[in-house]
């Protein structure tokens, strides 16, 4: 029982090993079996070094050099000492590995900036490239292909505002709360400038960005930012901070610049929308009065040109008269001065001719005492054509009217005889046809 407690005791120094006192460790047994690692790890230093001239040490075991000779059963086989061979083989590839090292595949939309000694020399296009290994050369990727995106004014949404950036002065004194995105590139060839001529590119374009746009809104009035100007306003901006990061060779080409809101300060919202109601109000009245003027004008000018029409040909008429008269005039004096009496005569039978196709009276012969029968005809239809127009008439006022009208006139009395100088058939011809009748 003592000898079984005294083998299981675990503060004996000697428990586990071979013998009863614990004074000798434990030997391996002579069978098949894995071999030390102590001993694996012996045996490749001793190789290793043998490569390199050092001798391997004396005694060896089963799995070593083994034996007097430094050979065992079951070593691998020596090389020579220090063989030139070897050691130019080793450096070769330790070279060739070095020299791989520098190869490298940019990918597309993508530059290398090749640094030696930490000095710009050159930018590698996209594919398979090489370049010195490090230490001499190094090398940084830049995606030049990438679309970056950046808000002034807000976060996230137009609610989580910035007032510090948003809040803008116009030049007639107004502030406005303005936020707009940016989105930028960069240049084809701005991967140096990008990465060595700026400390902080992306910074530098959102100051650039915010000092553009307050400049501009500072030359711009309120009503023309809020309405009718956001374009541009956009537009100005983005030449402005171009040429900004252009002067700082920054290599960044600035895509759009977009402006998300524009609105005054809640504190003012209320006096503001109060003001575009009267100046809508204002467009309103002024929209109808250039309405009505449009319609009034066109008309009146259409009555000035009417009228001018009128007194162009009123005057066009009247001098035509007038000088057909006066051609008139000195045809009929040329025959006159031609032949006198027989001017005057026929002047005298045309002009008599025009005043009795005018005249209703009768003129008759005193030298015949034949009666002759008048008939008003002219009185006669002028009170039927009254009567056609007067439709309240009875059946007995017209009746009466036709009854007066076919009564016979009285005899007429016997005229004074006219003037008639003379009443042969030649004088009679001419009062029937008068070339010089208008």
């Amino acid at each position: 029982m003592r000898q079984i407690s005294k083998m299981f005791n675990l503060n004996d120094p000697g428990w586990g090993r071979g013998n009863n006192n614990g004074s000798e460790p434990p030997r391996r047994p002579k069978g098949d079996g894995p071999p030390d690692l102590d001993e694996v790890w012996r045996d490749f230093n001793s190789r290793l070094g043998s490569l390199f001239g050092r001798k391997p040490k004396r005694g060896g075991n089963k799995f070593g050099g083994g034996g007097d000779n430094g050979s065992g059963s079951g070593g691998l086989p020596q090389l020579p000492k220090g063989s030139p061979k070897l050691v130019g083989i080793i450096v070769v590839i330790v070279i060739g590995l070095w020299l791989a090292s520098g190869f490298l595949i940019v990918q597309e939309g993508q530059v290398a900036v090749v640094t030696k000694f930490g000095k710009y020399t050159k930018t590698l296009p996209p594919g398979l490239q090489w370049r010195l290994p490090y230490p001499i050369e190094n090398h940084q990727m830049v995606n030049i292909s990438q679309l970056r995106t950046f808000e002034v004014g807000y976060r996230g949404t137009a609610r989580n505002k910035v007032l510090p950036e948003s809040l803008m002065l116009t030049t007639d004194e107004n502030i406005v709360d303005l936020q707009f995105v940016v989105q930028y590139r960069l240049m084809s060839t701005g991967a140096p400038d990008y990465l060595f001529k700026t400390s902080q590119p992306d910074e530098s374009v959102r100051q650039a960005a915010e000092t553009a746009m307050r400049e501009i809104v500072g030359k711009k009035p309120m009503d023309f930012v809020l309405y009718s100007g956001r374009t541009e306003v956009a537009t100005e901006v983005q030449k402005l901070a171009q040429n900004i990061l252009n002067r700082y060779q920054t290599g960044i080409q600035i895509s759009t610049v977009a402006i998300q809101n524009v609105q005054p300060p809640e504190q003012v919202q209320a006096a503001f929308d109060d003001a575009v109601k009267a100046g809508q109000d204002r467009e309103r009245q002024i929209n109808e009065g250039n309405a009505y003027s449009n319609k009034v004008l066109p008309e009146a000018q259409g009555q000035v040109a009417r009228m001018v029409q009128e007194a162009e040909g009123y005057r066009a008429t009247v001098i035509g008269d007038a000088q057909g008269d006066t051609s008139r005039f000195t045809s009929v004096e040329s025959e006159f001065a031609k032949a006198p009496d027989i001017t005057r005569e026929r002047l005298y039978l045309s002009t008599m001719q025009e005043i009795l196709e005018n005249s209703s009276k009768v003129m008759i012969d005193s030298q015949a005492s034949n009666n002759m029968l008048y008939l008003p005809l002219d009185k006669i239809m002028h009170q039927a054509a009254g009567a056609r127009a007067s439709s309240s008439s009875s059946p007995e006022n017209t009746a009466a009217a036709a009854a007066a009208a076919a009564q016979p006139p009285k005899a007429a009395s016997t005229p004074a005889k006219p003037r008639t100088p003379d009443t042969s058939a030649s004088a009679r011809n001419s009062l029937l046809t008068n070339p010089y009748s208008r």
